[in-house]
């Protein structure tokens, strides 16, 4: 189920490009593949930075929400669900583009695999209409026309460390690309805090009975992640086919650019905004004029209508 629902539109959707693409570059289709796919999760995405972008500015407020409560647990819960639906701020927003991603990648390496593996599966494993595509027939002639590289320079079915132990530099400069993508990628959506402390240092403090502020936490967790989720990506992407750190890389640029664009726009929203309030406030000063006042005579006092 999961090879027929995931993994051939996948395969096909690949091939389809490579199939049509100028030149047949594997390499280059996957890096179209991959814009493509993220244009297409972009609704997901916008509406997962927004709801962590929302989640970073009501820090204060959680703040506030603990001293409130005064280590009720009970209390915390519930003014913190209150606070979330007063913002319409869902914390397990993020949940769903993972969701998304993970079968994608799944599906993706086995594509990749299959194709490292046996190249005539372009043929045997394309549904019929892109079967009859003409450079998947003349592949289906002759297999070995078939280009893994990326642009003639990587060999995509290679890894970046071999089985004996040897380093092909080419694919090592993809997968150090993957992690540092990954890395910008985090930390973009990280808020800047100076007097942050470290995790290790707030769990020192909760294992000597120190209560723990749970804000605090969630920061110095998110700080981590900044560097574990590189480490893990070069780790698993170091011993594979390179074509699967060209996507991560890929996939990478493009969601920083994509983060760039909407933490942008919320600037210039919130500035906007700011704009308009200043420029009403200016335009009521100068409609609503406060009444004058009535003019005292000559011993000081206001003058009386007569009867």
């Amino acid at each position: 189920m999961f090879t027929t629902i995931i993994v051939q539109p996948i395969f096909n959707l690949l091939v389809l490009i490579y199939a049509l693409l100028p030149g047949h570059n594997f390499g280059l289709a996957i890096i179209i593949f991959t814009i493509i796919v993220r244009l297409l999760m972009w609704p997901l995405v916008r509406k997962q930075l927004h709801q962590a972008k929302a989640m970073r500015e009501l820090q204060p407020e959680l703040k506030k929400i603990k001293a409130a409560a005064k280590g009720n647990r009970q209390k915390e819960s519930s003014l913190l669900m209150e606070l979330y639906r007063e913002r319409e701020i869902n914390p397990f927003a993020s949940i769903g583009l993972l969701i998304v991603q993970i079968p994608i990648f799944i599906g993706l390496y086995s594509c990749i695999n299959r194709i490292v593996h046996d190249p005539t599966s372009i043929t045997t494993f394309s549904y019929s209409f892109i079967q009859n595509l003409s450079w998947v027939k003349v592949l289906a002639a002759d297999i070995t026309k078939f280009d893994s590289s990326l642009f003639g320079v990587i060999d995509l079915t290679r890894a970046a460390l071999n089985k004996s132990g040897g380093i092909y530099w080419p694919a090592m400069l993809l997968v150090a690309g993957s992690a540092l993508a990954q890395f910008f990628q985090s930390k973009q959506l990280l808020p800047q805090a100076d007097k942050s402390r470290k995790l290790r240092h707030i769990l020192k403090e909760a294992s000597s009975g120190k209560q723990t502020d749970q804000s605090e936490v969630n920061a110095a967790v998110g700080r981590s992640t900044r560097y574990l989720l590189p480490a893990m990506i070069f780790i698993i992407t170091v011993n594979i086919a390179s074509a699967l750190s060209l996507y991560w890389l890929t996939s990478g640029l493009v969601a920083v650019i994509q983060q760039g664009r909407v933490l942008k726009q919320d600037e210039t929203e919130l500035e906007t905004a700011a704009d308009k309030t200043v420029k009403k406030k200016v335009i009521e000063g100068e409609v609503i004029k406060p009444k004058p006042k009535k003019k005292p005579n000559k011993k000081g006092k206001t003058k009386k209508r007569k009867r």
